[in-house]
């Protein structure tokens, strides 16, 4: 399978663990190129969001605390930097200052260039400063399908309880 259907099965995966929740922009409407790997995921799974990209994660946080698994989704890295207080300064030291092992899947894109380059505010690969960063969550880049499926399931069964980023190319969404 390619790319993408292996990154939809992935979240058909996650969809059957009752704790999911799948939330950001364009998750129930259409809108990115992440959208389309939700078509197995159960509409009221999926929680609609505007741009604020903050709020998503301190909302993601939350709902971790409560015992939920939020599948927090980002289709652009550049844009997910306005949540670095709360993906660094929270979600990550929590289980360092707290106890509280907060588990939030982070899916994260690296944007695509294909087939108009949208300028370089829009594809930005960060991964390697976040894995700087951060103490608890695990960054983990998503460069060969053959380990997308493996990569959410570690995430989903993550035995500490803590949180994983998973960096998709969005490049590798196109034929």
């Amino acid at each position: 399978m390619g790319y993408k259907e292996e990154i939809t099965r992935a979240m058909s995966l996650l969809a059957g663990d009752a704790r999911t929740v799948f939330m950001g922009q364009a998750v129930a409407w259409p809108g990115t190129y992440m959208t389309q790997t939700l078509s197995g995921v159960a509409r009221e799974r999926l929680i609609e969001l505007p741009v604020a990209e903050e709020m998503q994660m301190g909302m993601a946080t939350g709902l971790a605390l409560a015992g939920h698994v939020p599948v927090c989704i980002y289709p652009r890295f550049n844009f997910m930097l306005l949540a670095v207080n709360q993906i660094v300064n929270h979600l990550d030291k929590l289980p360092l200052i707290s106890g509280y092992r907060p588990k939030v899947i982070i899916r994260v894109g690296i944007g695509t260039t294909r087939p108009i380059h949208p300028q370089a505010q829009h594809v930005g690969d960060f991964t390697e400063a976040f894995k700087l960063m951060c103490r608890t969550i695990e960054v983990v880049r998503l460069a060969d399908e053959r380990y997308i499926v493996p990569a959410y399931e570690r995430a989903l069964k993550r035995e500490d309880g803590c949180s994983t980023m998973l960096v998709e190319y969005g490049d590798r969404y196109l034929p």
